[in-house]
């Protein structure tokens, strides 16, 4: 049996894991509308398309949610801080940017933040630039996957847009172009000497990207954070590894790392 999109034996579990009592304290502050938003996560009310308020560092954000899957997302991003950020971090790199939620995030974080969106399909692309066109001219986004090798690959998709992956069975594929993840990275390097911050959300492949950055790189990169389960720390030459449920967090050894502009 099903609530709100969930198995109840997992939100029975969820009731034990003090993240989710963080972020439904932070929902009465965050949603302009609490009760409305508790109905929608909590037992998957509510129409859609739906806009949904949020209140961020830099004021109200209007974000287009287009199912309970969407509102899921929002409520891990801005209430339970899966990817904390701050005013300091101003160079992120979101790997999987799905419809922009966690990019959204990000640049409200900081008026001064540039983000570096990979998200390879098109209606998912669509999605994005409406929930970001308050923040238009801050961001870059390819239209690609990002993985292990540059080249074309199969993709696969379902109809909420919200998993998604290189060589995940769904039933539908599409063939994208891939960019190797090391270098997409090495790009943003070149540019700002730094990233404050990389987010890694795309299915399949989280594990083998992260492990597969180089310490030149890493050393280069303050945090980041994964969605993936890690029995041990694959770059414990360079970071701390801290686990938040879902999320392995990756955080310098050297603190914050200097600007190189």
């Amino acid at each position: 049996m099903q609530v709100g999109g969930r198995r109840l034996l997992k939100i029975a579990g969820a009731l034990l894991q003090p993240r989710h009592y963080y972020a439904g304290l932070n929902m009465l502050r965050v949603y302009d509308h609490p009760v409305d938003a508790f109905g929608r996560y909590l037992f998957g009310s509510g129409k859609y398309p739906s806009t949904i308020v949020v209140n961020t560092a830099s004021g109200r954000l209007h974000i287009n949610a287009y199912s309970v899957h969407d509102v899921l997302t929002i409520n891990e991003i801005f209430c339970r801080r899966d990817y904390k950020a701050t005013a300091s971090d101003e160079v992120v790199v979101d790997f999987g940017s799905n419809i922009g939620i966690s990019a959204a995030y990000f640049l409200s974080q900081s008026s001064s933040s540039r983000l570096y969106l990979f998200e390879p399909l098109e209606f998912n692309i669509e999605r994005l630039r409406n929930n970001l066109r308050p923040f238009e001219g801050r961001f870059e986004l390819q239209a690609v996957a990002v993985g292990l090798s540059d080249g074309e690959v199969q993709f696969g998709w379902e109809d909420s847009g919200r998993y998604g992956g290189v060589g995940m069975q769904t039933g539908k594929y599409v063939t994208v172009t891939c960019i190797d993840s090391n270098k997409a990275l090495a790009s943003v390097l070149a540019t700002h000497g730094h990233i404050d911050i990389l987010k890694i959300d795309i299915e399949t492949l989280e594990r083998q990207v992260t492990e597969r950055i180089p310490p030149y790189i890493a050393e280069k990169i303050d945090k980041i954070y994964v969605e993936y389960r890690f029995s041990s720390n694959p770059l414990k030459q360079t970071h701390s590894l801290t686990q938040y449920g879902p999320i392995a967090q990756f955080l310098n050894k050297r603190g914050r790392v200097s600007l190189q502009h």
